[in-house]
């Protein structure tokens, strides 16, 4: 079974380049050229002229390939799905023989090396029954099987590499042909390049790699040179499945087109100096109004020992306290405003900014019966809200409250943990300062850890309540877009701005 990659300009008249796809199928095939040289246009001609006679796998990290759907049918398989769902998919794909294109392109290196490896181990260790031959293209191998750890985790390269060594190495009893591509040989692990038979090798440039692909083809030294003269589409191809020496090929044309093709050159557009810089230069906006997020549905979470405690004293007889009845008509201005004093009262304290919650709820409900304030007690929710607010402002004794009042308003939105962070850089863009070190934000929450404050101020980027400006000396400004507010610029790796109640007693 034969299929047409181009002409070979060799041969008088420029005679068919043919690749034996039964062949390929036991001995996989390696293509290497610099960015630019045409490795994808050459592995679309391969997917077009075989599309008709074996199945198709792609693991497609732009997601160039897509359009082979419209033409030949191939299932687009988008990535961002969680790993079991594409363990149990790529199965499928082997099962009932569908060709199909898994484009990666909305991940980061890290995810697109887990997705990757999943599905191809996935591929790898179907049934016995399901080892249907296949063949398995991976656009820019080296993505997949580094010669050297980058910044990606263990983990994952480990997970990447192991499934492209199986499929290279191994693959071939269960029916699995690996066409790999790479920019650069140097950058490919060896043992996953090693095990190809058939080569098709286009432009290079740097001496190591042209050395590499002379080798691979038994050409001499002197010749590597000529990798440096091919254009655009012209290759060297070699093996069992193509030629039994070395064949120049130039690849034909193709039916299908990626999304994204090389770029042409266009005419700037006429605009006037002043112009242009008045565009360039005008004033970044910052959204006023943020369109409300959708919420999905949660289940309950357990009641914890503080939410059961509370709703026994919330469903507490009322013959049981009748002298804490008679006393809970205050007005609730200052009922709210004696528990704001007792609890500024208590993170006054040393060491109460760090106290477990549990801790400062039980005390708030002791001094709340102390004073005999009476009535319900302040359910658990609102005391977080009312102690964040108290946390928040530790330092700054005067605020506007207009501004301060919509920002409290907005905080009992957010979830419980992104409160207090947003609530303190709310009380710093209403007194116009600084905006909170990572380390000042964990210390008013409650802890050490400057991490988990970055952790809870990007998520709080992600939902659009605050945006962060960073300047050119690396400080940064927290804008939110909601009240209209800005803090000043200040280094996020600053020391604390305020000092715990437990360093002002030592």
């Amino acid at each position: 079974m034969q299929i047409e990659l181009g002409r070979n300009p060799a041969t008088s008249g420029g005679g068919p380049a043919l690749m034996d796809v039964e062949e390929l199928l036991a001995t996989r095939l390696l293509v290497q050229g610099n960015s630019g040289s045409g490795k994808s246009h050459l592995l679309r001609r391969i997917l077009e002229q075989s599309a008709a006679f074996v199945q198709q796998v792609i693991i497609d990290p732009e997601g160039d390939f897509a359009s082979l759907s419209e033409r030949f049918g191939h299932v687009v398989l988008d990535a961002e799905r969680g790993l079991a769902e594409l363990d149990t998919i790529a199965r499928r794909v082997r099962q009932h023989r569908v060709s199909a294109v898994l484009n990666l392109e909305s991940l980061d290196a890290e995810m697109q090396m887990r997705a990757a490896g999943t599905f191809l181990n996935a591929l790898f260790d179907c049934e016995r029954d399901f080892w249907f031959p296949a063949l398995v293209v991976v656009d820019e191998a080296q993505l997949f099987a580094p010669a050297v750890a980058g910044e990606v985790s263990e983990e994952a390269r480990k997970l990447s590499l192991g499934a492209m060594t199986n499929l290279m190495c191994r693959g071939r009893k269960r029916g699995l042909a690996g066409i790999i591509a790479t920019q650069r040989l140097a950058k490919l692990a060896k043992n996953v390049a090693a095990e190809a038979s058939n080569f098709l090798m286009g432009r290079t440039f740097l001496d190591i790699d042209m050395v590499r692909a002379a080798d691979l083809l038994g050409l001499e030294r002197r010749q590597a040179e000529t990798f440096r003269e091919l254009q655009r589409g012209e290759f060297v191809a070699l093996g069992p499945a193509l030629s039994r020496r070395p064949l120049p090929v130039v690849v034909g044309a193709v039916e299908t087109q990626p999304r994204a093709g090389t770029p042409k050159l266009m005419p700037l557009p006429e605009q006037g100096t002043e112009e242009t810089r008045d565009l360039v230069l005008a004033p970044v906006p910052v959204e006023s109004q943020r369109p409300p997020a959708e919420r999905r549905p949660v289940a309950p979470p357990q009641p914890t020992t503080n939410e059961i405690l509370e709703r026994l004293l919330r469903e507490r007889p009322v013959s049981a306290a009748p002298a804490e009845e008679e006393l809970s008509g205050l007005p609730p201005e200052e009922r709210a405003a004696a528990h704001r004093a007792i609890i500024d009262m208590m993170l006054a304290e040393p060491e109460a900014l760090f106290r477990p919650e549990a801790v400062l709820y039980q005390d708030f409900l002791v001094r709340c019966r102390i004073d005999r304030l009476g009535g319900t007690p302040l359910p658990l929710p609102e005391f977080r809200l009312a102690q964040n607010i108290a946390r928040a402002r530790i330092g700054r004794p005067a605020l506007g409250e207009a501004a301060f009042e919509t920002a409290q308003t907005i905080a009992r939105d957010l979830p419980e943990d992104l409160q207090l962070v947003y609530l303190a850089l709310a009380t710093a863009a209403i007194a116009s300062e600084p905006c909170p070190s990572d380390l000042e934000l964990a210390h008013r929450a409650g802890t050490h850890s400057a991490g988990r404050a970055r952790s809870r101020l990007k998520h709080l980027e992600k939902t659009g309540h605050v945006v962060m400006r960073i300047d050119i000396r690396g400080n940064r400004a927290a804008v939110l877009p909601d009240i209209g507010l800005e803090t000043t610029a200040a280094d996020a790796r600053g020391p604390s701005a305020f000092s715990p109640p437990s360093e002002a007693a030592e």
